[in-house]
């Protein structure tokens, strides 16, 4: 089969080359992968990593052979599945609690969104608990996470403050920011649940804005910034508070009915999903610079087969 694999020798550090077929564990079901999209995670990984590793978490694809036990979806199920690499290939060997199935309404290049992107969404706002009512402040508010998060709080009934710069203001707004503002200086009052994903100065403001017993969710810094925290940041006026990280890679079990609870939102029209590239994957390059270079607001979905 054919996959994208880390070659330093390239310009672009990837080389499409013929590797052996994966040979899948019992519980792991054989998918012909269709389509996957970016993340930004994965531009660090490819700067890090040595030659021979394939890239790749999000992929949507056709299942080619159920698993040996029994598990997970028939051979010729549509499905979508977060692996920690390998993605771009031809076929990928997933565990079958990974795996979820499409619902006929959703497309390929639509779930490709979702199993990073949505899924951190979706856990990062668990950690606020029943969100009813709630006032919640999100950064980076603009990018596949935070648009997934202003619309799954805004679902969980809770009132949405976005922060993100002012061409995203009627977008936000669309999707359920009752607020959009362009630095977390000019949110108004204080926030039950923050989701963090700039650092730097932005985190420090967080802590300014987060109410007594309250959570902040780390799970970025594309600021690239260190942020000084003290005892004295919280008292007085945010007693309580906690500050939470979270990485999708040790964020527990359940993926698969994770990503199968957002295909169902997405397939009600209660979930905006945004490719706003799509091209086939020899174009990886392109689309890597385009992430890059944040000229796009949504994501990018490579095609592979099919």
């Amino acid at each position: 089969m054919l996959a994208l694999v880390i070659s330093p020798d390239s310009a672009t550090r990837l080389k499409l080359l013929e590797l052996d077929e994966p040979q899948p564990a019992s519980n792991e079901a054989l998918v012909s992968v269709h389509a996957t999209s970016l993340n930004r995670g994965e531009l660090r990984l490819l700067a890090i990593r040595s030659a021979g590793w394939i890239p790749g978490q999000d992929i949507v694809g056709v299942v080619e052979c159920s698993a040996a036990d029994g598990s997970g979806p028939a051979a010729g199920a549509r499905v979508a599945a977060l692996v920690d690499q390998a993605g771009w290939a031809e076929r990928v060997a997933v565990s079958t609690d990974r795996l979820a199935v499409l619902p006929d309404e959703v497309s390929f290049a639509s779930a490709a969104t979702l199993p990073v992107a949505g899924t951190t969404a979706l856990r990062t706002l668990r950690h606020g608990g029943d969100l009813a009512g709630q006032q919640v402040l999100i950064t980076g508010a603009s990018g596949a996470v935070g648009r997934f998060q202003v619309q799954i709080a805004r679902e969980q009934g809770a009132f949405v403050t976005a922060v993100a710069a002012s061409r995203h203001d009627e977008d936000l707004r669309n999707l359920g920011a009752g607020q959009v503002v362009e630095s977390i200086e000019r949110a108004e009052g204080l926030f039950s649940l923050i989701t963090e994903s700039v650092g730097g100065e932005s985190l420090a403001h967080a802590i300014e804005r987060v109410a007594p017993g309250g959570t902040i969710v780390m799970f970025g810094s594309s600021s690239g910034e260190l942020t000084p925290i003290g005892f004295r940041q919280f008292v007085p006026g945010h007693e309580g508070a906690r500050l939470q990280t979270f990485a999708y890679y040790t964020s527990g079990s359940g993926i698969g009915a994770d990503i199968a609870s957002l295909l169902t939102m997405v397939a009600a029209g209660r979930l905006e999903t945004r490719v706003v590239l799509t091209m086939p994957w020899t174009d990886v390059a392109q689309a890597l610079d385009a992430l890059r270079q944040r000229s796009i607001s949504g994501k990018a979905v490579l095609t592979i087969t099919g």
